[in-house]
């Protein structure tokens, strides 16, 4: 995994590689940061952008190079989770949870010298951002604005009669054999098992060859660490923290209108409680809603994601 995205910016690669978190930097065509070192640069907006169960910070590139673009100014962090992508090899220790999850990359942000200004997590990666300004004073700054995309504080309701659900689906995976011939070979056992065409062909992304010349395919991520993190993001309970939330913090919920996470009428409503006491100094909850589009929010409606997420980008332009 490359430090820098080429595509967006030039010059040497900004840091050593941690053995914190793997990751990737997308940087607008303005920005002058390059290295944790520099001090001779001021701080550039940074905004942390996080995948969900099963994913890895590759699911943002497309949509990161987008904002990039929009925002020459900003860069943005797109980050491998404890046990997903190539962060898997990095073996952190347990206990797998949301709040360790969340500790590493305040741990990483801190590395970097980065000051995020703006957190966007998908599903899982929601819990993890609401963890993060839950544990941090520093290297968060206030305001900071986070969004939790199709992701409730609380319980998880995710899957229904017919619907792929992420605990049946690591369960599964968990039973296959750990090596396999081909792609499709996964592809085929998750159609005949009754998953969807769009999961089947998305969990396939994860597979890696073995070695060079190898021609046989192994998971990119650790699949014990992930049903402990699951678990975790079942259990865990961040709805104190959204009803009181501290000062300069907001925080956004997006809700996809077609989700196949369920959204109870008492989720929706403490939401909205919470929205109410919204303040103009930037600290307080608001709701959105995404239409046109199913739990993959940034790959169903990414024009319609776009537009919402942009005021945050505009609000805090540097």
């Amino acid at each position: 995994m490359t430090l820098v995205d080429e595509r967006q910016s030039t010059g040497q690669n900004v840091a050593d590689p941690p053995r914190i978190l793997a990751y990737d930097l997308v940087q607008g065509a303005l920005v002058k940061w390059r290295r944790k070192e520099d001090k001779s640069v001021q701080d550039t907006p940074t905004a942390v952008l996080l995948h969900g169960i099963l994913g890895s910070g590759k699911n943002w590139g497309t949509f990161a190079r987008r904002l990039a673009h929009e925002f020459p100014t900003w860069q943005f962090l797109l980050v491998d989770l404890r046990c997903h992508g190539d962060s898997a090899a990095l073996k952190k220790r347990g206990p797998h949870s949301v709040a360790s999850t969340a500790s590493d990359v305040l741990k990483l942000v801190g590395h970097l010298r980065l000051t995020p200004r703006v957190l966007v997590g998908h599903s899982f990666g929601g819990k993890v951002v609401l963890s993060m300004v839950d544990q941090a004073a520093k290297p968060l700054p206030r305001p900071v604005r986070a969004w939790v995309l199709d992701a409730t504080p609380g319980k998880v309701r995710a899957g229904g009669d017919g619907e792929d659900h992420p605990r049946e689906l690591i369960s599964f995976l968990r039973k296959l054999p750990k090596l396999f011939s081909s792609k499709s070979e996964v592809y085929n056992a998750l159609i005949e098992e009754g998953f969807s065409n769009d999961v089947a062909k998305w969990v396939i992304t994860n597979l890696r060859p073995t070695g060079p010349l190898s021609s046989s395919f192994s998971w990119a991520f650790d699949l014990d660490g992930i049903a402990e993190l699951y678990q975790s993001y079942e259990d865990t309970n961040l709805w104190n923290f959204v009803e009181n939330l501290p000062r300069g913090v907001h925080v956004n919920f997006l809700k996809a209108e077609r989700s196949l996470h369920r959204w109870a009428l008492g989720d929706l409503q403490r939401i909205h409680a919470a929205e109410e006491l919204a303040s103009e100094e930037g600290g307080g909850v608001e709701m959105h809603v995404l239409e046109d589009a199913g739990h993959w929010v940034h790959t169903d409606n990414p024009d319609g994601l776009f537009r919402i997420l942009s005021s945050s980008f505009q609000v805090l332009r540097a």
